[in-house]
This record gives C-alpha cells, structure tokens and sequence, in this order.
C-alpha cells in the first residue's frame, strides 16, 4: 500500500492499477486524430510500440494540466517534469523525439503552424553523460 501511494506520488499520470481502464478528457479525442499517428511511418515494431507508449505518456500528462497550448513551452515543462523522475537520459530523449515528430505531422496536416512545430522540434534533449563501453 505504501508503494502504491508513493508510485501515485511520483508518477501521477500514471494509472495505479494497470486494469481499471484509463480516464480521458475531451483533449484525449484531439490528439487521438487518425492523421497523427506518426509511428505509422516507422518501419521497426518495436519503435512503433515506444513512440506509442511515449504519445501516450505525453497525452495523459497533457490533460492532466490545466488548459495549455502545444507550444514549446509546455515540451520544455514536460522534458522538466520527465527530468524530475528517474528516468534514464536515453528514455528522456526517446519521448522528447516522439513529441517533435508529434508536432512535424500536426504542422504537415495543418493542425499546427509551421512556426510552432519548429519551435517544437528545437526543445534539446538531455545530455548524456558517460563512456560508451562495447565494441
């Protein structure tokens, strides 16, 4: 019970309980546009699946706060929210690139200016720090 809350606390866009079904807002309908589903154009399943997972994450974390408008200043909040956590800067910066392909779809099917999208798609990752180890 107590990692539950303390889960809650640390991830609250997350569902606490993995089969009680997700709650959406209204906003929920306007990302759900057939038109965005920009993994489409992947060929990988496996980075359909996490360009997927990374949308969604982004969305339940969207309509969890009060009105805002997609602009680069709610990607940078988010990119700090997503820092706040203990995520890896790799994680970080797979979310971050599914939100500007997010964006560059939404501007090439005019649901997003193209000033917009570019600002979106110029909010810089983590940096990573370390030595690669391998061959």
């Amino acid at each position: 019970m107590l990692f539950a809350a303390a889960a809650e606390a640390a991830f609250p866009w997350r569902r606490a309980n993995a089969n009680e079904p997700r709650k959406r807002s209204s906003n929920y309908q306007i990302w759900n546009n057939r038109n965005l589903r920009s993994w489409n154009s992947l060929t990988s399943s496996s980075s359909k699946r996490s360009y997927d997972h990374a949308i969604r994450e982004f969305i339940d974390w969207y309509c969890s706060e009060p009105r805002l408008a997609f602009n680069r200043t709610v990607v940078t909040r988010y990119r700090i929210a997503l820092e706040q956590h203990p995520y890896a800067p790799s994680t970080i910066n797979l979310r971050l690139a599914a939100i500007r392909r997010l964006a560059y779809e939404a501007s090439d099917c005019g649901l997003l200016s193209p000033d917009l999208a570019a600002g979106i798609r110029r909010v810089k990752g983590v940096r990573r720090l370390g030595v690669r180890v391998g061959n």
